[in-house]
């Protein structure tokens, strides 16, 4: 249980681990992006609010993170995490059946919402769908299964990339740059937060509306 809570709540144990490992905090940084970007079993991740940490982070001169090498880091790992996931799903459109213990490890109730938001939205979702927690991790999965050209995919997948990993990245940076944030750094975990709430906010605002017109 250690281990999981120490996974789910990564961002607000970067501090630590950025103090432990050093230069070697870009490594994990990648990773965390990478595997939940890549590995559509690993949806809950905390992709974007480990942006902002370690982008506000980087503001203080501290912790000696470059900003500039916590975005290239975070973007190379969002981008080919994507790329990873939609090989991912057209090999589970081709030989996943065989194994039904690949099945079992997704969360169905989770891709079934993103094939809904898909099948609505259709490419652009590669876009939008990374700043919507879990649908972001199962998008490039089902653009794999569907048959997607890679190639139509690839460029989507990097305006993507660009957008979401950019956009967490210089509120972070921002909102490390205030004095009183350096001076009282735990402030950055009510940020986080924050952040993290964002997305389930607009998604919960967008229901609401729906339902509103329909009874109008």
């Amino acid at each position: 249980m250690a281990i999981i809570n120490f996974i789910l709540h990564i961002d607000e144990h970067l501090v630590t681990i950025v103090n432990q490992f050093g230069n070697w905090s870009y490594l994990i940084l990648f990773a965390i992006i990478f595997i939940e970007t890549g590995l559509v079993v690993f949806p809950f991740l905390p992709g974007d609010s480990l942006i902002f940490a370690a982008s506000a982070m980087a503001a203080n001169p501290r912790y000696a993170l470059n900003i500039w090498l916590v975005y290239l880091t975070v973007l190379l790992a969002s981008i080919l995490g994507n790329s990873t996931n939609y090989e991912i799903g057209a090999w589970s459109r081709t030989a996943g059946s065989k194994f039904s213990w690949f099945n079992r490890l997704i969360n169905q109730s989770k891709r079934a919402a993103a094939e809904k938001f898909f099948s609505r939205h259709g490419a652009i979702t590669i876009v939008v769908g990374r700043f919507i927690p879990f649908v972001r991790t199962f998008i490039p999965f089902i653009s794999g299964g569907s048959k997607m050209h890679y190639g139509k995919f690839t460029v989507y997948n990097i305006i993507g990339g660009v957008l979401w990993t950019g956009l967490f990245a210089i509120i972070g940076y921002f909102f490390g740059n205030i004095k009183f944030v350096k001076e009282h750094f735990s402030i950055l975990i009510l940020g986080i937060i924050l952040i993290s709430l964002v997305p389930l906010l607009l998604i919960s605002l967008k229901k609401y509306f729906t339902r509103k017109k329909e009874f109008h």
